[in-house]
């Protein structure tokens, strides 16, 4: 799994990769509730695992772009970069948990969260 991470995020290291992912996972620990979160516990690798289910779950889980800026000033990186890390650890981990749970969990999270696990995110038309 880092290894696809550092290759999406084209970072120069292993560690910084690791890094990157262990921030990424913590941020979405905080987002994740039910069903949704234990399933995608199970198909992360073991540290990556406890990373993510080690956080306690936000009471109003954050937007797409929220989840960016909260990460953003947690982190101290600019929102670009943070993007762009969160982009490539999501990526990898949603191919990770599938199609079908990627879109269960896709539906509880707020609106934003689609292109930062790679897909399109369509709105729907009044």
């Amino acid at each position: 799994m880092l290894e696809r991470i550092r290759y999406e995020g084209a970072y120069p290291t292993r560690e910084r990769a690791e890094e990157v992912t262990g921030a990424v996972l913590t941020a979405l620990g905080r987002q994740l509730t039910g069903d949704e979160r234990v399933e995608f516990a199970a198909c992360l690798p073991g540290e990556a695992a406890r990373i993510f289910a080690g956080q306690i779950p936000d009471c109003q889980p954050l937007t797409g772009w929220g989840f960016v800026k909260d990460l953003a000033a947690r982190t101290g990186a600019t929102p670009a970069t943070v993007r762009w890390d969160t982009g490539a650890v999501l990526t990898v981990v949603g191919d990770l948990a599938g199609p079908g749970l990627l879109d269960r969990i896709l539906t509880q999270l707020p609106p934003g969260y689609g292109l930062l696990f790679g897909r399109a995110e369509l709105t729907p038309t009044v």
